[in-house]
């Protein structure tokens, strides 16, 4: 529903103009009505119109200074002058403050609801134009963060590509594309820090971001935060957790501490040790020695395979100490498990 706000301080002029307007579309105007400029600015406040009606001659505040406040303070409602032909200078003064349409009295019916329907039409269009829908700032906000952490410099060239062409098809000003940038970078780190894998240090990133005006200064500061997470994995590529499994799937024959994979990865033992059981549901040394029974449970399932020869090859050089886990860990001894296997 738009609601159109008729300024005047006659009121015969008020009630006809009115009338004309709501008959432009009847099921989509409502209308109201100001005897004044101060009358009107104190209505604005209360209930934001869609168009602004006014008069130029009236008493308290006329709407010369009528027409200078709007522009002040609400600059994109627009405006349509209605007024005397003796009053055109005044008309003239007020198209200096963004006046959209100007109507000479005795307004026709064909000129009042020509620019009601010109200026809805317009306010539409400009809508659609400069509108970026939440769900599709989401979408870029996801995917820039994945191709940041996978470190996909092609992903990253791509989306910022496809939001340099919706801004401009779309025909979003200088001020809008300044917001979604540095709000999508900030939401960035936001997402990244709330992974709780790094926490990054991004507040002289973010200030530059404040005051970034191109897509190329955006491109540099989220190509600046992949650099960081990069440091942060040594040039490891996958997640820190996914890189230490498969760390640890290769060295099953050795002692490996958790101090060594945490050193690997680039993070404080303590915290990847927090992290790892957060992660997989278990401690570090658990998991480990999960792996270790699993692969030595395939290794006994081979009758070639010694038992002291398994027990060397997932890490246990005291073989009564490796007995004593895999027990644990099966409910058999390496042997009793062989057995259960038909190999004697």
């Amino acid at each position: 529903m738009h609601r159109i706000l008729v300024v005047d301080d006659e009121p015969m002029i008020r009630k006809g103009l009115e009338k004309l307007i709501q008959q432009a579309e009847p099921s989509n105007i409502h209308t109201d009505t100001a005897e004044n400029g101060v009358d009107a600015l104190e209505k604005i406040r209360s209930s934001r119109p869609t168009i602004l009606f006014t008069d130029i001659r009236m008493p308290r505040m006329d709407g010369l200074e009528l027409c200078q406040r709007m522009q002040e303070q609400y600059g994109d409602i627009p405006i349509v002058v209605v007024s005397g032909y003796g009053d055109f200078e005044y008309a003239q003064k007020c198209m200096s403050y963004g006046v959209k349409e100007y109507l000479l009295k005795p307004v026709t019916k064909a000129g009042v609801q020509g620019a009601v329907s010109k200026l809805l039409a317009s306010l539409a269009a400009d809508s659609e134009r400069a509108y970026i829908s939440l769900s599709q700032s989401e979408q870029w906000l996801e995917r820039l963060d994945e191709a940041i952490w996978h470190l996909k410099d092609e992903g990253i060239r791509e989306t910022i590509e496809e939001i340099r062409l919706y801004c401009s098809s779309r025909r979003i000003d200088d001020r809008q594309r300044e917001q979604l940038l540095h709000e999508l970078l900030a939401k960035l780190v936001k997402q990244i820090n709330q992974r709780d894998i790094y926490k990054m240090d991004c507040d002289e990133l973010l200030a530059e971001a404040s005051r970034q005006t191109s897509f190329d200064e955006f491109e540099q500061s989220v190509q600046g935060l992949m650099k960081l997470i990069r440091a942060k994995r040594k040039g490891l590529a996958r997640e820190p957790i996914e890189e230490a499994k498969a760390y640890i799937e290769r060295n099953l024959s050795k002692e490996l501490s958790l101090e060594e994979v945490a050193d690997m990865l680039g993070l404080n033992a303590s915290y990847f040790s927090q992290l790892f059981k957060q992660m997989t549901g278990e401690t570090f040394v658990h998991y480990r020695i999960k792996r270790r029974m699993e692969l030595a449970k395939k290794l006994l399932a081979a009758a070639h395979h010694k038992i002291t020869d398994v027990s060397y090859e997932v890490g246990y050089a005291d073989h009564p100490h490796f007995t004593k886990t895999f027990k644990k860990f099966t409910g058999y001894t390496p042997s009793e498990y062989r057995t259960t296997l038909g190999i004697e």
